[in-house]
């Protein structure tokens, strides 16, 4: 009896274990899973889907709302350089072209929950900022144009599109998709030589062999912007910063080949081919207008990856552009410092 009773026990044991080693297998599956995710978030398809078009209602919000999506995929044609709708963009980008699919590409500075977020504070200029005022601080910087006025139509159409967009977002939330993709930043600095070489085999047969973008049919806009030079983004703009412009390549580019489900090039490729883009030693760019406006003049809410000082570090403006980024970030950690790129 006394042997068969141990034999129950021993059973029960080594259920036991078995099934505490399970748990732990599943919880170590479930952590290695999420990892991968964050480094790469084309394993999951869980990304906040924008609404369709076809539900745009037919009322006069509707009409602002289909009239705000046109000036995005549209914007040279309605406020370029010979603009249908006023004179206000002096390049003839398009918001569309980096705000992809008309701002609802998942990972491709999206504006699916951008309507949650503001009014929000915007660390370059040091203020609180409404959508309007955002809005047209991309007109003024990757635009190199001139602000709109707030009551204008084409701000307001602006916003009741950014707006539909953001219906199904929680005020003040953030959804998968609405910022861009995580980087594995790597010990050393980026690489713009390796990045010439990247651009050239991948990137140059649309954005052109000197970054000068390619025409739409007509030159009333760019079908592919240009990357540098006098009709590109200014210096200074999201994306003439390394790590944001090379978190948005990482998961775009080259275009209709990369996506979030599979990237094409890796975290440490798109960092040199961005470093090579923004480059200023042999690629020049627009510079503000304004050159009384100080970018981020509290120093703390500085991202790591802007080149121009002064900085609350010692680190010079060469590897606060190029990198490596690991020790900046380490120094800001140790000092209770908040890393921004």
């Amino acid at each position: 009896m006394a042997s068969i009773l141990r034999g129950k026990i021993d059973l029960l044991y080594r259920e036991a274990i078995c099934f505490l080693f399970a748990i732990i297998m599943m919880a170590a599956c479930k952590n290695a899973r999420q990892a991968n995710e964050k480094k790469n978030p084309g394993t999951d398809t869980t990304v906040f889907a924008a609404p369709d078009t076809s539900t745009i209602p037919h009322d006069e919000f509707g009409e602002m709302v289909r009239y705000g999506r046109e000036l995005i995929v549209n914007t040279a044609m309605y406020i370029g350089p010979n603009g249908k709708a006023g004179y206000y963009a002096a390049n003839k980008m398009s918001c569309g072209s980096c705000h992809l699919d008309a701002g609802t590409r998942p990972f491709g500075y999206s504006f699916i929950s951008t309507h949650a977020h503001y009014p929000q504070y915007r660390g370059r200029e040091n203020e609180v900022l409404n959508v309007g005022e955002r809005i047209n601080n991309c007109i003024e910087r990757p635009l190199n144009g001139f602000p709109l006025p707030l009551n204008s139509k084409e701000i307001i159409a602006m916003e009741c599109y950014i707006k539909w967009l953001s219906q199904n977002v929680p005020v003040g939330q953030h959804v998968k998709g609405d910022k861009e993709a995580e980087l594995e930043i790597p010990e050393k600095a980026a690489d713009p030589e390796k990045g010439a070489e990247i651009f050239a085999a991948n990137c140059a047969s649309c954005h052109g062999k000197e970054g000068q973008g390619m025409w739409n049919a007509d030159s009333s806009g760019y079908t592919y912007p240009p990357l540098w030079g006098n009709n590109s983004f200014q210096k200074g703009s999201s994306p003439s910063r390394v790590l944001k412009l090379a978190a948005f390549i990482k998961t775009n580019m080259p275009y209709k080949i990369a996506s979030w489900q599979k990237p094409f090039l890796t975290d440490e490729q798109s960092i040199d081919v961005a470093a090579f883009i923004n480059d200023d030693r042999i690629h020049p760019r627009p510079t503000k207008r304004n050159k009384t406006i100080v970018d981020y003049p509290d120093m703390k809410t500085k991202a790591i990856d802007y080149d121009t000082g002064p900085f609350q570090d010692s680190f010079s403006a060469m590897q606060h552009k190029f990198g490596p980024y690991k020790p900046i970030i380490s120094y800001y950690k140790a000092h209770n410092l908040k890393v921004i790129y």
